[in-house]
């Protein structure tokens, strides 16, 4: 039986999800707290919080722990974190509310569905944060344009800190059967299949060939790759995880031995906080049993806020020993046409003439324009099931829609 890397910060993982009976009486509980509404994000941290995902943490932070994630990249007591998880509110409920008081977070999934009791938590805390200060130290700018920015300056004037009992995976299993996997999933399929050395692969778009190559240098080093999906909100104009789900199982049918990748996704909104969230997904990934992240150029970026390798470099630039799972880093990879294959600034000598570079946003405007796509670009299985996707689409809303003056990667 392989032995698995640990979890962060804990030698076993540390689940909030209430299960069988303790569930059902917590639920009927809930039914009878005082309910605070919560958003997409905080729900996706939640869930995360519930499956183990974000072992050690037993709910969402307090003041202290959100100025030592800015400022130090460590909570009140130094566990290692790189961004704030945290839960807000409007002034108006917080003044309701006094410590130790006990409350359900409820989430509306659909603007006009039926609100979720997503938890239980009990407040120890209220307070205010300076906003601009968490972007500056999270995203490294205040600019409105950046999403994860709008993110944080739209939520609550006041959070509230406590630990949480979790209700609810917020319906991820029942919408992505087969991909959404709890870290103890994952972690139960890599015992299976013998692997002790498993490298994750983040992405929250389809994969192009460039990073179907990265996934394939990384299973010459490991025994599998874990290709982690992002279930959760993205911004407007990136493809759905549903057609994403599709066009990754075709790649991974199509072209990689059997057996040697697993697809699954989580429950996270993205927050395009380039190498903190680099940071953030190596940490979870060492939850669901990965011990290396694949970090390629300008990994969770957006626009032009963040170098091509901010995210590989950062890696560098925490304290030793803060994290067990490594990076795996690889320079700028593309199609070379005199090398007749993918290549990477390492390995290929040839000049810009000779190479296609491929991203997500060029990708996106090819398919949305309905332009011809270099077969280099993209294999046809994977092409084939995004122009069906995009022709389903009503014209105005084949256009990607991407930041003001920045184009997302």
């Amino acid at each position: 039986m392989s032995t698995l890397i640990p979890p962060h910060g804990s030698d076993e993982l540390k689940p909030l999800l209430l299960e069988g009976e303790a569930l059902e009486e917590e639920r009927r509980r809930a039914a009878t707290l005082p309910q605070v509404p919560i958003t997409s994000r905080e729900a996706g941290d939640l869930i995360m919080l519930g499956i183990g995902g974000f072992t050690p943490l037993e709910g969402f932070m307090t003041r202290a722990d959100w100025e030592g994630v800015c400022d130090g990249y460590k909570t009140a007591s130094g566990l290692f974190w790189p961004i704030p998880i945290t839960l807000s509110t409007d002034r108006e409920t917080a003044s309701r509310l006094k410590t130790g008081d006990e409350v359900a977070l409820v989430h509306r999934e659909e603007p006009d569905g039926e609100p979720r009791i997503m938890a239980t938590m009990r407040v120890t805390e209220k307070y205010t944060i300076d906003k601009e200060h968490e972007c500056m130290m999270v995203f490294r700018t205040t600019d409105p344009e950046h999403p994860g920015v709008r993110m944080v300056m739209a939520q609550g004037e006041v959070n509230l800190a406590g630990p949480v009992k979790v209700l609810s995976q917020g319906g991820f299993p029942e919408r992505f059967p087969g991909i959404y996997m709890t870290p103890a999933q994952t972690r139960a399929l890599f015992r299976d299949r013998g692997w002790r050395t498993v490298a994750a692969f983040q992405t929250r778009n389809p994969m192009h060939r460039s990073h179907e190559y990265l996934v394939k240098i990384a299973i010459e080093i490991c025994d599998g790759v874990l290709i982690h999906s992002l279930l959760g909100r993205l911004k407007p104009g990136d493809i759905p995880a549903e057609v994403r789900a599709r066009a990754i199982a075709a790649l991974v049918e199509h072209y990689f031995v059997p057996e040697t990748v697993v697809q699954a996704g989580y429950p996270l909104d993205m927050r395009y906080a380039g190498p903190r969230e680099a940071l953030l997904h190596a940490l979870f990934r060492q939850n669901y049993g990965c011990t290396h992240l694949i970090v390629g150029r300008d990994h969770a970026g957006v626009g032009d806020y963040y170098g091509p390798f901010d995210a590989q470099k950062i890696f560098d630039e925490i304290p030793p020993g803060s994290l067990r799972i490594q990076p795996l880093k690889i320079d700028w990879t593309f199609y070379c046409y005199r090398c007749q294959g993918m290549a990477s600034m390492r390995t290929c000598p040839h000049g810009q003439e000779d190479r296609l570079l491929l991203s997500g946003s060029k990708l996106r405007k090819l398919l949305s324009e309905g332009g011809e796509v270099p077969a280099e670009f993209s294999r046809p299985e994977v092409l084939q099931i995004l122009r069906e996707y995009y022709a389903s689409l009503p014209e105005d809303q084949r256009v990607p829609v991407e930041l003001k003056g920045h184009s997302a990667r």
